[in-house]
């Protein structure tokens, strides 16, 4: 099954509301992780989304958000520094902590790196931290705007182009990074550590991975990146970071405990995930679905709505059924597939209903399966497969209707 990412929103550390997303694995979540980027990115950066992407895929749950006056987020940039960076990361691991379970991998990307390097002492829930080309001092950012340092603080501000785009560099910030001392956080971690390093790297030289290493006490490890650049732009070199991180992590981790419901195989849980209107998770079994309306009613849109999950239902049986009577009968169909289509209509005008349910009155579910039969078939045992879809279990629980009994349960 594909992860499900969801789109969330929290408040940071000065107020603004910080646009996030949360990977969630498809099957069981091992753990959480929370994602810093790299400086002036933002958490949809492509390495942000392989590695996020590969991590749900193996278990971990990740959080990527965007700091305070970048990408989806508010506030203002020039007004931030590294410090109120690592602020952000302690506000989004208490998120984390209040909603789901408080991060056990911290993963930082450049200057993200160094962010979690001096946040991961003040999260005691994580275990494991890991280092993208990260610099050794937080002041090497400084070197994207050389020329602009003497003119920053003899004016206070100046806006300076950084990758093409505009900001606003203050001199506080330049202060604020001056009296950052990543490697002594690094020698009092306390936490695994892997330092992951490209020796091409022309951003930040493999030299400061030496300096990161050194300073950290064992459990450390360090992986070379080979040939990938800075900012593991190329798809492989980022998901071959992921799967190592993955694989290294895997010793540090705890299980996260199932929802009771889904520890005993029986019952669907749906509980509200806090962001936005309508958004809820979904917990059938070990597997994690997110639930949600269209923005055009209010939602984030970060997944089906109830009736696109109904649809699914009465698609994945259709396709099922058929599937087991052609392979029961021997029939060559390579591949079945069902587009579900659902609109309310009124029963008088419906010509496809029955005049049971058009004499109902008012509205009516109107569900159309438009199925598509991939194999060398007659037009007699096509006829006969349609037949046989009306018989899916899912179909006759709709046409038949439900006994649904509701309680309230003690919490």
């Amino acid at each position: 099954m594909a992860q499900q990412a969801q789109k969330l929103e929290f408040e940071g550390s000065q107020g603004a509301h910080l646009a996030a997303r949360l990977d969630l694995p498809a099957g069981p979540i091992r753990a959480f992780a929370l994602f810093a980027h790299c400086f002036t990115c933002s958490k949809d950066i492509a390495a942000a989304r392989h590695i996020a992407g590969a991590l749900s895929a193996e278990g971990v749950a990740v959080l990527r958000f965007d700091f305070t006056g970048l990408g989806g987020s508010g506030g203002d940039f020039s007004s931030t520094g590294f410090s109120s960076n690592v602020e952000d990361l302690k506000v989004a691991a208490d998120f984390l902590r209040k909603n789901y379970e408080a991060p056990q991998l911290l993963i930082g990307h450049s200057l993200g790196g160094a962010a979690v390097l001096s946040v991961a002492k003040d999260i005691p829930e994580v275990r494991a931290v890991v280092t993208i080309g990260a610099p050794s001092e937080a002041g090497h950012v400084v070197h994207n705007f050389a020329h602009a340092i003497d003119d920053i603080k003899e004016q206070g501000a100046l806006e300076v182009d950084l990758a093409g785009r505009p900001f606003t560099i203050r001199r506080e910030f330049l202060a604020d990074l001056e009296r950052q001392a990543v490697l002594s956080h690094t020698a009092e971690l306390g936490k695994a550590l892997l330092v992951m390093h490209a020796p091409l790297d022309e951003t930040v030289g493999i030299d400061n991975a030496s300096e990161i290493f050194l300073a950290a006490k064992h459990p450390k490890s360090f992986v070379s990146l080979d040939k990938a650049d800075h900012l593991l732009s190329r798809s492989q070199d980022a998901e071959y970071a992921a799967k190592v991180i993955a694989g290294w992590s895997s010793g540090y981790l705890d299980p996260i405990v199932e929802p009771a419901a889904s520890a005993k195989g029986d019952g669907v849980e749906v509980i509200e995930t806090g962001q936005g209107k309508f958004q809820a998770l979904v917990a059938s079994g070990h597997h994690r679905l997110i639930a949600d309306e269209p923005e055009s009613y209010g939602g984030f849109d970060s997944g089906p709505s109830p009736y696109g999950y109904l649809s699914a239902a009465l698609g994945a049986c259709t396709v099922m059924t058929l599937r087991m009577y052609a392979d029961r009968k021997g029939l060559d169909i390579d591949r079945i597939g069902t587009t579900v289509l659902h609109d309310k209509v009124h029963a008088a005008e419906c010509e496809d209903c029955s005049e049971e349910q058009k004499t109902r009155g008012g509205k009516i579910d109107r569900f159309e399966r438009l199925i598509t039969l991939e194999g060398d078939l007659d037009a007699a045992t096509r006829t006969r497969l349609l037949e046989i879809a009306d018989k899916c279990p899912v179909h006759r629980t709709l046409e038949s209707g439900a006994a649904v009994v509701t309680r309230e349960v003690e919490t």
